[in-house]
């Protein structure tokens, strides 16, 4: 599954907020690859997701890992807030 990483519109991120986590993030963390592309963060999960849940269902699981990811490199990043960015599916 295809997802990406944005800045959030909702919080107060800076406009480099982007560029700051990928500098943290790399190309692969846990079962996640990533790539820089603009002004987003292009993500690739799913290796472990069943193939008998629905999309939306594996989007969410997805999504929620993606988001562990990010909690996890700005929890340890001073400087760095999780509310910053969104994760939504990339279509």
């Amino acid at each position: 599954m295809r997802f990406r990483i944005s800045r959030h519109s909702g919080f107060a991120a800076p406009a480099d907020a982007v560029d700051l986590l990928w500098q943290h993030l790399g190309a692969k963390r846990d079962e996640a690859s990533f790539a820089k592309a603009g002004s987003m963060i292009r993500a690739e999960w799913g290796a472990d997701a069943p193939a008998s849940l629905k999309r939306d269902e594996r989007e969410e699981i997805g999504r929620g890992v993606l988001l562990e990811i990010v909690r996890d490199i700005c929890e340890r990043t001073p400087g760095l807030k999780s509310d910053w960015y969104a994760i939504s599916p990339f279509r």
